[in-house]
């Protein structure tokens, strides 16, 4: 077992990220396949539309985002206590709603 106390983690800075920081909670190194990240979105913050090799879960703590697919075919709107998962390959851009900061457990399986 992995204990992780709350404000226990390691700052990191996500690529392709804009108004974003957050905190690396467990690494592959210590899980073997799974990263956990706690993201802190400021206000207006967001991401590009990437895709990415891995799984990935996002979990809604505090606020409101917006997920958008290839071609903004796709849209979700995640509130807190609401859930999304992405596919490896699949490509996402995500944007904080309302002007609010939102914060973000992010959940990567590598395969």
């Amino acid at each position: 077992m992995i204990s992780v106390k709350s404000g226990v983690g390691t700052p990191y800075d996500a690529p392709q990220h804009h108004g974003v920081f957050g905190y690396l909670k467990l690494t592959k190194e210590q899980t073997k396949r799974t990263i956990v990240n706690y993201s802190y979105f400021h206000p207006n913050g967001g991401t590009e539309m990437t895709a990415a090799p891995v799984e990935r879960v996002y979990y809604v703590v505090t606020g409101s985002i917006t997920l958008k697919g290839k071609d903004n075919s796709e849209v979700h709107v995640l509130n807190a206590g609401d859930m999304v998962y992405i596919a490896p390959g699949e490509m996402r851009e995500m944007s904080v709603n309302n002007g609010q900061a939102a914060e973000v457990l992010v959940f990567i399986v590598q395969v």
